[in-house]
């Protein structure tokens, strides 16, 4: 073989070394932006419940249950590259199904509390289950959280996972058929958004919102207060002592409740001086955006400085419910038989005003037959040193 035959032999297995590399790296790209089922156990009356696991290419996953629409895990990388998961959460379903206070839950048909479970609409009073100081939280005693949903999963750029739940007409006291789509979608760029949307046969309330309490340090084995939190919202919801607003909103400046600029959950929480702060045991109230605007806006950020993770939550809602853990005792043991004590985690749960239908001045939660609703909040990670 000539030196003329030996180069063109070794350009073309230069070519081939190099179109199987790109094949290689395309085909595991392919494989790392994924959408996984698998079996999360059976229900008492035997339907089985599954568990979809969402990768994007960055390698964050997204677990969700169809027993709730959990969330069951979510993990995001810390500032040196390093994933773990920042959610509170059990390993089993049987568990959820026990011992569950919300966590990850899709929460439904009314999000927070409504005053000793009655509302009026149109004339009519409604009754509810009353299952919290007296009053209805989280949509009951049987709630979004607690229903089976049914899952769709949904290819393209960004694994997305659909579930559909039609809550029947008298369900839990509320009236109407609602039926209600929720779509988790696992972006690109580390960010869970999630999609609400619900239609009714009847005029009925709606609040819909979910429940992921977060730890930034990753496996939730401290507590948040080193947390740093930006909220941006200029005034709060003040409650009673069974945490029902009083129907006010009481301007932050100069209380606990500012967020405004970049403060550490330690810093005020334990400010008993403060009536607020006594009767929610710390922060379990509503913020309200100083940007009143219906499109999706960031609204609040948080930083934990061991690991450089960074939470931005933005939404289209009007308010947010900022709960720092204050009712955990230890008594619940979380995943990898870890016991969750106080304030092990924080929620921000997007939302309407709490109490909202017995509360004329606040912005109504009312949908009528014809509307749809509409409302989107999306939780985005990044780091920074």
């Amino acid at each position: 073989m000539n030196r003329f035959s030996q180069y063109v032999g070794l350009m073309a297995l230069g070519a081939l070394t190099l179109l199987n590399a790109c094949a290689s790296k395309k085909t595991t790209n392919t494989q790392t932006m994924t959408i996984d089922k698998q079996a999360y156990g059976q229900l008492p009356d035997g339907r089985p419940v599954d568990l979809y696991t969402l990768r994007n290419e960055a390698g964050m996953t997204a677990r969700i249950t169809t027993y709730g629409g959990i969330l069951v895990g979510l993990t995001a990388p810390d500032k040196d590259g390093q994933f773990a998961d920042v959610t509170l959460g059990f390993d089993s379903l049987d568990t959820y199904r026990k011992n569950n206070p919300f966590f990850g839950a899709l929460v439904g048909r009314y999000g927070n509390r409504i005053a000793k479970g009655k509302f009026t609409l149109d004339g009519q009073t409604y009754t509810l289950a009353t299952n919290n100081m007296g009053n209805h939280l989280h949509g009951g005693k049987v709630g979004f959280d607690k229903v089976l949903w049914t899952a769709t999963p949904v290819e393209g750029d960004e694994p997305a996972l659909k579930l559909t739940y039609t809550a029947k007409d008298g369900e839990e006291g509320y009236p109407g058929n609602l039926a209600v789509t929720v779509t988790y979608t696992l972006q690109k760029n580390n960010a869970l958004r999630i999609d609400y949307e619900a239609t009714t046969d009847k005029p009925t309330i709606v609040n819909l919102t979910n429940h992921t309490y977060f730890n930034l340090t990753g496996g939730a084995k401290r507590d948040v207060l080193d947390h740093v939190v930006t909220i941006k919202a200029d005034r709060f919801v003040p409650v009673d002592k069974t945490l029902i607003p009083t129907g006010q909103l009481q301007a932050v400046a100069g209380t606990p409740f500012d967020f405004t600029k970049p403060t550490r959950v330690g810093d005020r929480i334990d400010d008993t001086a403060d009536t607020q702060i006594k009767y929610g045991l710390g922060y379990d109230h509503c913020w309200v955006f100083a940007d009143s605007s219906q499109g999706l806006k960031s609204v609040a950020t948080v930083f934990e400085p061991t690991t450089g993770r960074v939470l931005d939550v933005q939404t289209t809602e009007p308010a947010v419910q900022f709960y720092t853990g204050n009712f955990l005792d230890g008594s619940v043991t979380g995943r990898e038989g870890n016991p969750y004590k106080k304030r092990y985690g924080f929620c921000l749960e997007t939302e309407h005003y709490p109490d909202s239908p017995n509360q004329p001045a606040f912005p109504t939660t009312t949908l009528r037959p014809g509307q749809t609703y509409k409302t989107t909040t999306i939780y985005q990670f990044s780091t920074r040193k």
